[in-house]
């Protein structure tokens, strides 16, 4: 008998909410006392307010898809941003994330477009250039006639060898390439940088 099963026959509530409790602690930071007090939370609502969360997750994973240009989460076709004419058409922010773009979007310094490469190049975790969107990003930088391509991978060890991949590949193109200014730390993430430094970091921007 696995373990899980084992814990849901043991549940004073029963398997079903040993399920429950199981389904959350899967969630990003969610340990096994945060599961517990979601459940609790779920059992004590009623059941038009249950109904609703779980409406409300099911329309998201039916209704959300990536951009068809730049691979940003969006519920139509193409994004607000790539539909958004005002924005400067010739410059491309280049992200691994969607959350990376709500977070330089937030800063409100950045006018241009993004990408999102959907990762990072991560051989020992399997992620490779093939498993990237950098072929796409390849190909619209020279349909689009982008003229500035600013590498907003986060500064890790496979972000930083991302960028680099991407600016081999680009070398011989006319396309000036940029990098966000190091006042983000080494080692961080621009999930958790504060606006102010995003902002100073697109603004001060460098060559790559």
């Amino acid at each position: 008998m696995s373990k899980l099963r084992q814990e849901q026959q043991e549940h004073p509530y029963g398997p079903a909410v040993a399920r429950l409790i199981d389904e959350f602690g899967r969630l990003p930071g969610i340990g096994r006392k945060s599961a517990e007090r979601l459940a609790n939370y779920i059992l004590s609502a009623t059941p038009g307010e249950a109904g609703a969360l779980a409406d409300a997750i099911r329309e998201v994973k039916n209704s959300v898809k990536r951009c068809s240009i730049c691979f940003n989460l969006t519920e139509d076709p193409v994004c607000r941003i790539c539909r958004d004419t005002r924005r400067d058409q010739h410059v491309v922010c280049v992200v691994e994330q969607p959350k990376d773009v709500v977070a330089l979007e937030s800063s409100g310094a950045w006018g241009g477009l993004y990408h999102v490469l959907g990762g990072r190049i991560a051989p020992l975790e399997g992620v490779g250039p093939e498993d990237l969107t950098i072929q796409q990003l390849v190909h619209r930088i020279r349909k689009q006639g982008i003229t500035e391509v600013v590498m907003a991978t986060n500064p890790t060890l496979e972000g930083d060898g991302t960028a680099l991949f991407i600016t081999n590949m680009l070398q011989n193109d006319s396309v000036r390439i940029t990098r966000l200014a190091r006042g983000i730390a080494s080692g961080s993430v621009l999930e958790f940088a504060n606006r102010e430094m995003l902002a100073d970091a697109l603004r001060g921007r460098q060559q790559f």
